[in-house]
């Protein structure tokens, strides 16, 4: 549809634009970025471009974002597939496959692998028999499905150049922001035009690059104004005064200008004559209307059915069918069709397609909002009602894909208690496909719209069951410091106090655990733990048990209460078992089997046995590939296998590489900020550069500010480290006095020992009139490590102690502290601490 309204003021964006198009269509995709206030003229500019490369040969597509959508994963994506492949609402499955194989036999990927994703995306059963199923997780699929709808995007740019429009992305829901920066990334490749427009409040997520070109639309001139009412009028002359007042109220807006100049020249205060118009009276006498809308509403009140249908379409949205349409109105077929012609006529709305078949879509968002707001609220909750049960009864499908539209127009229409069930539904799909920020949104309301409804146990019941799903959702998100996971724990818990002897209540113990473990001082982090472990031994549940010893375990490694760990992760450990892996609370969090293994690998070598510790870090990781879960192997590698790799002096590499792989691509924050700042530890001690000292430091910037303290003073300790090996040392002691206050204000004790024999090493290392302070670092880090039973951070501060005695009373007192160093441990010790201690003690024979 041609715009109604030339091109005025904006040749210098349209050439920014056919410049884009060029080098896109020598295979340099670009990026166009097109900003602007609403009624700016986004969308002219972009039908501008339409005109402009009219004759030329292209594929034009046009992806639409809706603020009913904003958290519907995928909607606009779906919505043009739907379209690309020819469905329509009254075919069946066998015909949409049939349509789906056809269009995506085009493309490289094979059918076996393409139509498995694309079906479940679009919500298309399979026959039974027809295609295998694909063994992925949730994750997985999500991430091939963006990869392939990509992949089919950028395949079909190769045969014909694409000039892809991306309206009000400031409404696209996370999943389409995630896809389209794909689409940012990958553009330069093919040639391919992705032009984006968006209001300013939208915050551009992605780094500029090279191949994008921003376009930000200002508020017309004077003159400017001044030619679309000569336009508006056909060349004929306007009265001064009538010029003044459009200049003056429209501000420079293009779509306010139109409007008041439709508004003016139409009425009787003006007189039409061949080459002119005059004043029939005066412009006092006319009501012209204030603001934008007001203008629009007064086009719209001329014609009572215009309205009406107007209103009822506003209220399906900025686009609808008109199948949906007759099903919602009250209105004769030949009323219903006059109305619309009259809409289109009077460049309201605009249609495509006709009879049945025909989809209408407001000009502008400003029309849709003008026409709902026009609507008395029992007026409006009676059509959002009828098109909730008209979903409900007819568009069964609808409720299968996007409950969230169902959930929107009951919550619209006052039926609150329907509403919360679409809602959760909402939130548990989304939560399925790991769109967890959607699910986040979905649940949220979902709680917001409950409150409206009586508060009694019942409605407890339902907030308890939607506040521990958002809860999850915010620490698989967010991570594991996300505010929004304590907020949601703790009402969960006050619900559960409420309610009483709840299943619940366990989950939200065990949920408030994770937020405290990594938030919270560890003694009260413990309190919950020895919580969690009285309820699941009361409750003889085998699975919970299992939980409370991760819980318990953990908190005692992190306090440095080794013995207590091994006992509690051992445990853990032995009550679990593959077929508990169905137990709710078990996909809670990281797997209990996979995070028992891991920390209690941590736990043996800081006890000496680092044989041991390889074993079940191995088990771990083992176990997490086993169960095919990205957030699991992630974890095992990312963390827990790293640390161990680390501590036993083995290259983190193979681990961290994979593991930062899956955790990128998952969105698991903390595992990300744990793989990355091993990797930089690695990369420094391979460069001993300021620049591989500045990327570790940013990494373990990175791990702060996610408002997560696990593990802070132990990397806090490889920053430490850099600055002393750069000669820094001062630097390096005030980051080692940062470790020991976290290590104070969360009593995060573990590593506390190996932090006193560094800051012993690096005062030493600055004077040897530092000798008795050094000494007395090296006592505390021995006391420590020997009241822990860390045998491993002991053994390294007994040959810092030596090392110290062989400067300062001889090599003989040395070497006997070493030996009597080696006398503490049962087993061959294998870890690169040990082979320097026996080097030292040789040396000295």
């Amino acid at each position: 549809v041609s715009g109604s309204l030339p091109l005025v003021g904006r040749q210098e964006e349209l050439g920014l634009l056919t410049r884009a198009w060029d080098a896109s269509k020598e295979g340099q995709g670009q990026i166009a970025l097109i900003q602007g206030e609403a009624g700016i003229g986004k969308s002219r500019l972009v039908e501008a471009l339409r005109e402009h490369v009219a004759n030329q040969n292209f594929t034009w597509i046009t992806i639409r974002c809706s603020p009913y959508h904003i958290n519907s994963a995928l909607f606009p994506v779906i919505g043009h597939l739907q379209r690309a492949m020819h469905w329509g609402r009254e075919d069946d499955g066998t015909e949409k496959l049939k349509k789906l194989e056809a269009t995506l036999k085009v493309q490289s990927m094979p059918l076996q692998e393409a139509v498995p994703l694309y079906a479940e995306l679009m919500s298309l059963s399979l026959p039974a028999g027809s295609y295998a199923p694909l063994e992925l997780t949730a994750k997985q699929k999500r991430e091939q499905t963006l990869d392939a709808l990509v992949s089919w995007c950028f395949e079909s740019a190769e045969e014909t150049p694409v000039i892809q429009i991306w309206e009000d992305i400031h409404w696209a829901d996370p999943s389409t922001l995630e896809y389209l920066g794909l689409y940012v990334e990958q553009s330069p490749t093919v040639p391919i035009l992705n032009v984006l427009t968006y209001r300013p409040e939208f915050v551009f997520p992605w780094p500029m690059h090279s191949h994008m070109t921003p376009i930000t639309l200002n508020r017309l001139e004077r003159e400017e104004v001044e030619t679309l009412i000569t336009y508006r009028s056909k060349g004929k002359r306007v009265p001064a005064e009538v010029v003044e007042h459009v200049v003056k109220k429209a501000d420079g807006v293009p779509l306010f200008v139109e409007e008041l100049a439709k508004t003016i020249l139409g009425s009787d205060v003006l007189q039409e004559e061949k080459e002119e118009y005059k004043l029939n009276g005066s412009l006092a006498d006319m009501q012209i209307p204030n603001t934008l809308q007001d203008s629009l509403m007064a086009r719209l009140d001329r014609i009572p059915i215009v309205r009406e249908v107007a209103q009822i379409g506003a209220v399906l949205g900025r686009e609808f069918a008109y199948k949906m349409l007759t099903a919602v109105v009250e209105l004769e077929e030949q009323k219903l069709q006059t109305g619309l012609a009259q809409l289109v006529k009077d460049e309201l709305l605009y249609q495509r397609g006709r009879g049945p078949r025909a989809r209408y879509i407001f000009k502008h968002a400003l029309i849709q909002d003008a026409a709902y707001q026009s609507l008395l609220k029992r007026t409006r909750q009676q059509y959002h009602l009828r098109i909730a049960q008209l979903l409900e009864l007819e568009f069964k499908e609808t409720i299968e894909t996007h409950p969230e539209l169902v959930a929107h127009h009951y919550t619209e229409s006052g039926d609150f208690s329907k509403a919360v069930s679409y809602w959760g539904q909402a939130g548990e799909r989304a939560r399925n496909q790991s769109a967890n920020l959607e699910a986040i949104a979905y649940l949220t309301k979902g709680i917001e719209v409950l409150h409206e409804l009586p508060d009694n146990e019942e409605r407890a019941k339902q907030e308890l069951k939607l506040q521990l799903s958002l809860g999850h959702a915010n620490i698989i998100a967010k991570g594991h410091g996300a505010v929004g996971a304590e907020t949601a724990y703790a009402r969960a818990k006050t619900l559960c106090d409420r309610l009483g002897d709840v299943p619940e209540f366990l989950l939200t113990l065990f949920g408030l655990w994770r937020f405290y473990v990594a938030v919270r001082p560890l003694k009260e982090t413990l309190q919950i733990a020895r919580q969690l472990e009285r309820r699941a031994t009361e409750k003889k549940d085998i699975e919970l048990r299992v939980i409370a010893h991760y819980a318990l375990g953990y908190t005692a490694l992190s306090m440095g209460n080794l013995d207590s760990a091994r006992n509690n992760l051992s445990a853990g450990i032995d009550k679990y078992s593959p077929t508990q892996r169905s137990a709710e609370v078990y996909r809670t969090a990281q797997d209990p089997g996979v995070a028992c293994h891991g920390y209690l690998a941590m736990t043996l070598w800081l006890m000496g046995f680092p044989d041991q510790a390889q074993d079940h870090m191995r088990k771990s990781v083992n176990l997490s590939e086993e169960l095919g879960d990205p957030y699991n192997v992630a974890y095992a590698l990312c963390f827990t296998g790293a640390m161990v790799r680390q501590m036993c002096g083995e290259d983190v590499s193979p681990f961290t590489d994979r593991g930062l792989d899956l955790a990128e691509q998952g969105g698991f924050l903390l595992w990300i900020a744990f793989g990355r700042a091993q990797i930089a530890h690695k990369q420094f001690n391979l460069e001993k550069t300021s620049g591989s000292a500045r990327e570790l430091e940013k990494c373990v910037n990175a791990i702060q500010e996610l408002g997560v303290h696990i593990n802070t003073p132990y990397f806090m300790s490889f920053l430490a480290s850099a600055y002393h090996q750069l000669g820094d040392t001062n630097k390096g002691l005030i980051v080692l006095e940062e470790a020991l206050s976290s290590v104070n204000d969360r009593n995060e004790s573990w590593w506390e020992a190996e932090i006193h024999r560094l800051r012993g090493e690096f005062l030493l290392s600055q004077s040897s009139d530092n000798t008795t302070i050094a000494k007395d670092c090296f006592d505390t880090a021995i006391d420590i490590a020997r009241k822990q039973l860390a045998k491993s951070l002991e053994l390294r501060a007994v040959m810092s102690s030596a090392r110290l005695s062989l400067l300062d009373d001889g090599y003989a007192d040395g070497c006997q502290a070493l030996l009597d160093c080696f006398l503490w441990f049962k087993e061959g010790f294998n870890t690169s601490d040990l082979i320097e201690a026996k080097q030292r003690i040789n040396s000295f024979q």
